[in-house]
């Protein structure tokens, strides 16, 4: 059953146990793989996006539960990544190092330094550490000055080491090669709102309204999906839809528009929330056997296997157009989704999530449980979030 007390447990109990174990003591940071078991790759490479977000976990979590063992790990994170990731000559965060923390990709990801900010804001949040806040708004700086478009709005995906133009600009193998992209300010907008809280800074807060514009205008299409691949002017290159960005994309927005403080911005993004908890409470449920579809190519076909994060970002998406709305539908569409999870995602041997489930909803063995994309921040975010929504 999907409440207050289930959500903690599964963070406290299952989640960051699993999390803590992955602590690297001869190196610093956090290990960057395990198998599907747990069992740990020793020498694999540490992107800089696990790192953060296991910053922003532990820090959520210290914040919440006050518990010193979570703010020792959240410092373990925060050390490893103010030594090893940060470039301290020309700013910005180095996107991949070795297992011991020597840079090997230093490329300027601005969807990479939007979880660095993501991650510091919540960490001075957590625990008051100016330096955190300090790095935060230097990060929030350098995105304005290298990532913003000041022509047609939003941001950019990438530059080189020196901030210069790159050709490839593609966060994986499975992107598209683009100048911009959703996911890239979608998650530049989380991070901004999470600034704005903790700075009250009026440029931070101006820079996320213009872009939550963007969002509503540019990237959330008439059908209430979100377009995923543009142009520098905000043409769609593809038709694929992402469930799991569609609904977590739209708590995230209210979020923001919270945030930002202006009212008629408040009730537009409240109404494009809930227009797109709609649409994908109508077409990404699989009601035969459980969960969330992840995505729909450009035929219509549905990705039959499941992964773990859309789920863990269903579970609030539907929460939040419950509370915004006040219908039952989607209460009850969150605590599928959690029963679901509960059922198929946890892992109750080994600990944490499974990646990936087969159709028959059987995991993938071959997929880790731990990697470079393989975070805590989604589900301990969706616990959390369940935790405090349901306190309130």
């Amino acid at each position: 059953m999907l409440n207050k007390q289930t959500a903690i447990q599964e963070i406290r109990n299952n989640i960051l146990p699993f999390w803590q174990n992955l602590i690297d003591e001869k190196n610093g940071g956090f290990h960057g793989a395990t198998d599907f078991y747990g069992n740990i790759y020793r020498n694999a490479a540490k992107g800089c996006i696990l790192n953060s977000r296991i910053l922003w976990t532990f820090s959520a979590a210290y914040r919440m539960f006050g518990d010193p063992a979570y703010k020792n790990c959240a410092q373990h994170a925060h050390n490893f990544l103010t030594a090893n990731f940060l470039d301290k000559t020309r700013g910005g965060l180095y996107w991949l190092a070795d297992h011991t923390g020597y840079a090997l990709d230093t490329k300027k990801h601005f969807y990479n330094i939007a979880f660095g900010i993501y991650a510091l804001s919540e960490h001075y949040a957590a625990v008051k550490n100016k330096t955190s806040l300090d790095l935060a708004m230097a990060l929030f700086e350098m995105t304005e000055n290298y990532g913003l478009d000041p022509s047609a709005g939003g941001y950019i995906e990438a530059c080189d080491c020196d901030w210069r133009n790159i050709e490839d600009f593609r966060l994986s193998e499975k992107d598209l090669n683009c100048p911009k992209s959703m996911n890239t300010n979608l998650h530049i907008l989380e991070a901004y709102t999470n600034l704005t809280r903790v700075s009250e800074d009026k440029y931070v807060r101006k820079a996320l309204e213009k872009l939550l514009r963007i969002m509503l205008d540019k990237i959330v299409n008439q059908d209430w999906h979100f377009n995923l691949f543009f142009d520098m002017d905000w043409n769609s290159l593809v038709k694929e839809i992402s469930y799991g960005h569609d609904i977590e994309g739209s708590w995230l927005l209210y979020e923001a528009a919270l945030a930002v403080g202006d009212e008629d911005l408040i009730s537009k993004t409240k109404q494009a929330a809930l227009a797109i908890a709609e649409v994908t409470y109508n077409t990404a449920i699989d009601l035969y056997n459980g969960g969330l579809f992840s995505s729909c190519n450009s035929l219509g076909y549905k990705h039959q296997k499941k992964e773990w994060w859309p789920q863990a970002e269903a579970v609030v998406g539907f929460y939040n157009a419950f509370e915004l709305s006040g219908e039952k539908k989607y209460f009850d569409a969150a605590g599928f989704i959690w029963s679901y999870i509960q059922k198929s995602f946890v892992d109750q041997t080994n600990g944490e999530w499974h990646n990936e489930l087969h159709p028959d909803n059987t995991p993938d063995k071959k997929l880790p449980k731990s990697s470079f994309w393989k975070c805590p921040y989604h589900n301990t975010r969706a616990c959390l979030e369940i935790a405090r929504r349901m306190a309130e």
